[in-house]
């Protein structure tokens, strides 16, 4: 115990905080989610269930270091300001350990559904096109521990070289293009495919979205419920799909129809004889069959292998999005996977192992990873729009290293003990 000269008597644990990252994740709301999950201790912990939500987020600032070393970083500052009495007793790595246990995953991965918002305003023209947020789908994997329980959980990734050494985390995120925040994120297996782990984003979706995803993400179940939101789409496909050509328009780019797997076969087979009909008639059953697009198509200017893109949209009227526009935005696609690397690469170190042993701790820590990657992200877009500058400018990875030696070295309070109940 310590002493408040208001208050008489208090327990450290409700001085702890995270620095510079509890502005994005209040006290008040992590205890509302502790709560709603069922978490809270009933008895007097060392680590009680709110502490060990900013522990989790501590391990995802500072990954690669040991339990005891996140510990000591996140207390180093009140130490600092004599806030914290240096007799204090870090707790064991097998406490700490078990506090994640009993955490669980659940209010880690509630606490990013409920903060992590699209960041961009609408003075922020670099966030949007035709008045649509531009966002974007893609994943990444992570290698967890080798352990029985992760193997059964999430299995390898084979290929031409064999088997992964370790189980693959595969993780399908949305994120917003201009500002690199991962809005929504789905934790799935190795042998999970993007296309199908993507679907479970369609509800982090909002009208006035407009998305963006390559070619291996393209199917029609996933096209067809995300038009059911009111977003808009614009995917590379495949050259080999058919997409007959209903009307070609001013722009160079013309309307088609996107039709489920198995009647592209039909339309194979149906095309020669459909050639010699009516067009209308054509063009009757095709709509009744699938989902009116606009394709655009075309070459890289310079490119050796004169590779054909190919880009459906459900954006309809050239006038409101020419064909040139779009496909310049397209490579706005890139921006989401330098989010992707942010995390992989500067925030994780490129080889490393996530830590966690059991499938419901390492969905944790990657819940974990993925909100401290959000507050960065964050408090850049609050330095850019204060300087006047695009995101892009300033550094994640020089961020990063400013959120944590803010925190070991000037840590933030928690609300008062006052306030709490």
């Amino acid at each position: 115990m310590t002493k408040d000269p208001s208050n008489g008597s208090v327990r450290l644990t409700d001085r702890l905080s995270i620095g510079v990252l509890t502005r994005i994740f209040p006290r008040d709301l992590v205890d509302e989610i502790v709560n709603e999950a069922g978490r809270r201790e009933k008895r007097s912990r060392l680590l009680p269930a709110h502490v060990v939500v900013y522990f989790v987020l501590g391990l995802g600032l500072f990954f690669g270091e040991s339990y005891d070393e996140v510990m000591r970083r996140l207390v180093g500052g009140l130490q600092f300001m004599r806030n914290w009495p240096s007799s204090w007793a870090v707790p064991t790595s097998s406490a700490m350990s078990q506090a994640r246990q009993r955490l669980g995953e659940e209010p880690l991965r509630e606490l990013f559904r409920r903060v992590a918002r699209p960041i961009a305003g609408p003075g922020d023209v670099n966030a949007w096109f035709a008045g649509r947020r531009v966002m974007a789908i893609d994943g990444v994997v992570l290698d967890a521990p080798d352990t029985p329980a992760n193997e059964e959980e999430f299995g390898y990734t084979t290929g031409g070289r064999g088997s992964s050494v370790f189980p693959h985390v595969r993780i399908v995120g949305l994120g917003e293009c201009a500002t690199h925040a991962l809005v929504g994120a789905v934790i799935g297996r190795s042998s999970q495919g993007e296309r199908t782990l993507a679907y479970d984003l369609v509800t982090d979706l909002e009208p006035d979205m407009l998305v963006l995803a390559d070619r291996g993400f393209y199917s029609f179940r996933l096209w067809t419920a995300v038009l059911e939101t009111g977003a808009d789409l614009l995917f590379r496909v495949s050259t080999k799909n058919v997409l007959p050509v209903i009307e070609v328009l001013a722009d160079g780019s013309y309307t088609s129809v996107l039709v489920q797997a198995d009647n592209q076969s039909a339309i194979r087979k149906g095309a020669a004889r459909r050639e010699k009909r009516e067009a209308g008639a054509s063009n009757k059953w095709l709509l009744q069959n699938g989902k009116l697009c606009r394709v655009i198509e075309y070459t890289i200017e310079g490119s050796e292998d004169k590779e054909v893109y190919r880009l459906v949209t459900s954006i309809l009227d050239p006038e409101d999005a020419p064909s040139s526009e779009l496909a310049a935005l397209y490579s706005e696609r890139w921006e989401f996977e330098l989010t992707l690397d942010e995390i992989e690469i500067h925030q994780l170190g490129h080889g490393r192992v996530l830590r966690s042993k059991s499938p419901e701790m390492v969905k944790q820590e990657v819940w974990g990873i993925l909100l401290t990657h959000y507050a960065i992200r964050h408090l850049i877009h609050e330095a850019a729009d204060y300087a006047a500058v695009d995101d892009d400018r300033i550094s994640f990875l020089r961020a990063l290293r400013v959120v944590r030696r803010q925190m070991t070295g000037r840590t933030n309070f928690s609300p008062s003990p006052d306030s709490q109940r």
